[in-house]
């Protein structure tokens, strides 16, 4: 999927913020919630995120979806990440 489709398809499901984050190569965080739907998609590099024990890579062109107040784990790969990710307040889903 394209940057362009993938946003378009963001902002139909109602996602109101659109950014790009960057982590670098190694980058960590342990756990922890946020307090919106995330929707993201990879365009470089690949990142890790472990719900309830499973760890979840996602490389370049994959998506990931994780609901508000799940408790997860985060971690770049060797080469960092870089994805354009969508934010949802819970009141929008």
């Amino acid at each position: 999927m394209d940057v362009q489709a993938f946003e378009a398809d963001l902002r139909a499901q109602g996602y109101q913020v659109i950014t790009s984050v960057e982590q670098p190569p190694g980058y960590a965080m342990g756990e922890h919630v946020h307090p919106f739907d995330a929707c993201a998609l990879i365009v470089a590099g690949d990142f890790t995120i472990t719900v309830d024990g499973q760890a979840h890579r996602y490389g370049v062109g994959d998506v990931f979806r994780l609901p508000a107040g799940t408790v997860h784990t985060e971690n770049a790969g060797s080469q960092g990440v870089h994805y354009r990710a969508g934010r949802r307040s819970k009141e929008q889903a």
